[in-house]
């Protein structure tokens, strides 16, 4: 099933321009959901700084009007995002495994003989479903955080520069460590989808010709090479479980100098 590299200009205009109405909506909802999301730790400076000490009530009661309309601007943003982005995004899975499987039946015959066929089934239903991460809940993470970073530093910067620029050295840092263990990380994720089809089409052919090996006695054969299939998708596993927790480890460590 190897073919031609997909670049992300590619991806963009097959996947995302085609639908950019419904990826433009989504946008939007972000940007409002993201920007009711600094009204209740905004709402702490005007809570300390004028409502305490003067005893105002009638300013409290409308700052928690405020904040609570703040909430129900998240909460039904919230779910307009997933309705229309992560659905789509569903949809769009749907039907590329359609397309996958309608270009599969197109192949020679010589293309099944030296494949498995439950390969090919755990490819087709699993390998599409990264659409998620362009049109989905990637698309709302990605643009989310980006739109809260950047509000964020703006408002530090505003307070102390000197501060701010202090508490970015360790996220600099950070940075740096996150992308050598994507470097490292994103191999092994690519790697676990092949070796996943591998041991999921094996035991797929071996429980289909369950006849056929017991009538030859490999039974034994059939353990020792999902085994070993197995055992190859836990080394997988346990490296990306080691580069994550190193990640995590030392975004613990440097967040907290930061704080």
């Amino acid at each position: 099933m190897a073919g031609k590299k997909v670049s992300i200009l590619n991806a963009f205009r097959t996947i995302i321009w085609p639908r950019r109405n419904l990826v433009l909506i989504g946008l939007i909802l972000i940007i409002i959901s993201r920007a009711a999301s600094f009204v209740a730790p905004m709402s702490l400076k005007y809570l300390m700084d004028d409502i305490i000490p003067n005893k105002d009530i009638p300013f409290l009661k409308v700052l928690i009007g405020i904040v609570i309309l703040a909430i129900l601007v998240q909460a039904v943003t919230s779910f307009l995002l997933t309705k229309i982005l992560s659905v789509q995004a569903q949809y769009m899975i749907s039907e590329l495994r359609a397309q996958v499987q309608q270009k599969v039946l197109t192949l020679p015959i010589r293309f099944f003989d030296n494949t498995k066929s439950g390969e090919l089934v755990s490819r087709i239903m699993t390998d599409v479903e990264g659409v998620r991460n362009l049109i989905g809940t990637g698309l709302v993470q990605l643009v989310g955080g980006t739109i809260t970073a950047v509000v964020a530093l703006i408002l530090l910067l505003r307070i102390s520069v000197s501060m701010t620029l202090f508490a970015l050295i360790p996220l600099a840092v950070f940075a740096v460590v996150a992308l050598k263990a994507f470097k490292v990380i994103r191999p092994i994720f690519r790697n676990r989808g092949k070796i996943n089809a591998e041991v999921t089409g094996r035991l797929t052919e071996t429980l289909g010709g369950i006849r056929v090996i017991k009538g030859f006695n490999a039974e034994e054969q059939e353990h020792d090479v999902f085994k070993e299939g197995v055992h190859r998708l836990y080394q997988n596993v346990k490296k990306s479980l080691t580069a994550t927790a190193v990640m995590t480890s030392s975004s613990t460590f440097l967040l907290g100098v930061a704080t």
